[in-house]
């Protein structure tokens, strides 16, 4: 898009070179040709590093940005950039590419469906049911069972195992809420990247990223009914237990382990070789390695245990 037609759109006042923007990013990531925002003052460190070649802001964070950036001002730079992820957003299906490709020594049911423009690599299983998004990419002697879905542009490895009624690369959960309390989606436009060797069990969700990637590194392994937000990180060879979960942005070290029903919360980073027992609440970062935890609050899994010690003498007396 044209950058006056962008302006436009988000009613901010433009003059200058009308630049062609090719897509969103994040501060961090954006090159000279894309847009990016910022609607966080945590994040006005970045704005002096940053390459975006157009950056939404506010009246408080338009000084920040440099003379190689052009500073779009809006009055909500969060609820003008969900505006324009919708206007970003490639199409669900595209037609126009060239039929799906198929390995050899793959079987593939005739009950599923294989969008235009999708791969998937040699002695591939892909049973009824499954549906296969357009650029999607499945490797070789990969299985998935009925029923799995696979949304547009994600990507997944060789000797892979992902069982029914999983989804991979649904949107993640974002919108920008207003003053009064209405929502605006923003609309993910990043994927769903999955290494190999990655077992995933049955009604399991891996939600894409806003920009950039989710990413499910090698070897990790997903129970049924796990949820990983959007653009979290699960590092190599992780384990998550029945109902246990990621908020969007969270990165989990290598060999993470998380038992039933615990989560974290977003933006977070856990240390590789951690623990987290069942039902476990994590609400900050994890720096300590080798650890086990418990509870909620979070805390030492030997404390826990010892709290609830404490407890059950209490109720008896």
């Amino acid at each position: 898009m044209k950058l006056k037609e962008i302006a436009n759109i988000v009613g901010a006042e433009f003059s200058g070179d009308d630049i062609e923007i090719v897509s969103m990013n994040t501060l961090n990531d954006a090159s000279s040709d894309e847009l990016s925002f910022i609607s966080n003052a945590k994040y006005i460190k970045d704005i002096a590093t940053s390459d975006a070649g157009v950056i939404i802001v506010d009246d408080n964070t338009k000084k920040y940005v440099p003379s190689s950036s052009v500073a779009l001002v809006v009055e909500n730079p969060y609820i003008s950039m969900a505006i324009l992820s919708k206007h970003f957003a490639p199409p669900i299906e595209d037609n126009s590419q060239d039929d799906a490709k198929i390995g050899e020594g793959s079987k593939v049911s005739s009950k599923a469906e294989i969008a235009n423009g999708a791969i998937i690599g040699k002695n591939c299983t892909i049973l009824a049911g499954v549906y296969i998004g357009s650029n999607s990419v499945i490797g070789d002697n990969t299985i998935l069972y009925p029923n799995v879905v696979v949304y547009r542009d994600c990507k997944i490895g060789n000797e892979c195992i992902i069982h029914a009624n999983t989804t991979i690369g649904s949107d993640g959960f974002g919108f920008a809420t207003s003053k009064m309390g209405e929502h605006t989606k923003i609309y993910q436009n990043g994927n769903v990247i999955i290494e190999d060797d990655v077992e995933i069990g049955s009604s399991t969700t891996i939600d894409r990223a806003v920009f950039g990637s989710t990413i499910i590194k090698k070897g990790v392994r997903l129970d049924n009914l796990v949820q990983v937000g959007h653009n979290c990180e699960i590092g190599e060879y992780s384990v998550m237990v029945a109902q246990s979960g990621t908020a969007g942005s969270t990165k989990l070290g290598r060999n993470v382990v998380m038992g039933g029903q615990s989560a974290t919360a977003g933006h977070l980073e856990i240390a590789p070789f951690n623990t987290f027992a069942a039902r476990s609440g994590i609400t900050k970062s994890i720096k300590e390695t080798n650890q086990t935890f418990a509870g909620f609050p979070l805390m030492q899994h030997r404390k826990w245990l010892k709290l609830q010690s404490k407890i059950a003498k209490l109720l008896k007396t």
